[in-house]
């Protein structure tokens, strides 16, 4: 494959979705709710650009498992059956959202799905990458009971059960409330694939508001997401083997390891090339690694983890 593809073996996604493609969520809509049951319509829904964001919430109290197909894709057919087989099997502990790829191209952009079927999950507004291709029955199961170890250990442990999809009161949900409009602006511009005008808009409203901590987490992103694009995983890969001092290639690398999942791996190769850098580069690798930072979320056990190994190393 010649593009930059995401890894199937991490239970923890780089781009936090929910900055890049929803409306901004309710204060405190992100708090774990145990077991609780979230009453949805079916266990399996039609996911789209438009609809999405919905789902993005509900992944802070659910597991949201997402099937990317296409209606000409031969091993989607073959897929998409177990995976609706192993929805009710469950019993209401994940939720099936089915994409169709040609006619959610934000979506598939946003997954990074180069080939279908592509099977991700979404656990507290968080993408992760599962598997590419019709795999086994036995082993999508095994899939599946990892999402929800990963899930349980994120606290998000609800179920859903198929009905009513109002609240107790029989009134519909309300309505988001719209982003500011330079935030709009931006992900407006994502759908559309044009990175360069989401960035500009992110760095106005930053300029407008430092403390717009949502501004600074998107422009993290769809930096990233700018930098891996038209780039080939086997080459930045190639030149990273063969020039392991290259900063620039250790910077590409990087960047490829943490949207592919290998979030410690990304760390791990800047960190350890810090101390031989020299000094404008180290100043380059603790910018990008303070942006990658941003991409995986400050309250990530990792980040913490290798945020104070930046800090011993420039003191």
């Amino acid at each position: 494959m010649s593009g930059v593809e995401p890894a199937a073996a991490h239970l923890r996604g780089a781009v936090d979705l929910s900055s890049l493609a929803s409306p901004r969520p309710k204060p405190g809509s992100g708090d774990g709710v145990g077991g609780a049951s979230v009453p949805v319509p079916s266990l399996i829904a039609d996911g789209t650009d438009q609809n999405f964001s919905g789902f993005l919430e509900l992944s802070k109290r659910v597991p949201v498992v997402v099937d990317l197909w296409a209606e000409w894709c031969q091993p989607c057919k073959q897929l998409t059956p177990v995976l609706e087989k192993l929805v009710a099997e469950f019993g209401g502990r994940f939720l099936l959202v089915k994409v169709d790829v040609d006619a959610n191209p934000g979506l598939a952009q946003a997954f990074q799905a180069q080939s279908i079927p592509t099977v991700a999950a979404v656990i507290g507004g968080r993408p992760l990458q599962l598997f590419v291709g019709a795999l086994p029955e036995p082993q999508v199961r095994q899939v599946l009971e990892q999402v929800l170890q990963a899930a349980a250990q994120s606290g998000v442990a609800g179920q859903v059960t198929a009905g009513d999809a109002q609240g107790e009161t029989g009134e519909p949900e309300p309505e988001p409330e719209p982003l500011p409009p330079l935030h709009q602006e931006a992900y407006d511009a994502i759908e559309q694939g044009d990175y360069t005008r989401a960035i500009a808009a992110y760095k106005k409203a930053i300029a407008q508001n430092p403390a717009d901590k949502m501004a600074v987490a998107g422009l993290a992103q769809v930096s990233l997401l700018e930098r891996l694009k038209d780039k080939s995983l086997d080459d930045i890969r190639s030149r990273a083997a063969a020039e392991p001092s290259n900063v620039d290639a250790a910077l590409d690398v990087a960047d490829a390891d943490l949207s592919g999942g290998h979030v410690e791996d990304a760390f791990d190769r800047l960190l350890t090339l810090f101390p031989e850098a020299a000094n404008d580069d180290k100043g380059r690798i603790r910018e990008r690694l303070v942006e990658l930072f941003e991409v995986v979320g400050p309250d990530d056990p990792r980040v913490a983890r290798a945020r104070a190994r930046l800090t011993n190393l420039l003191f």
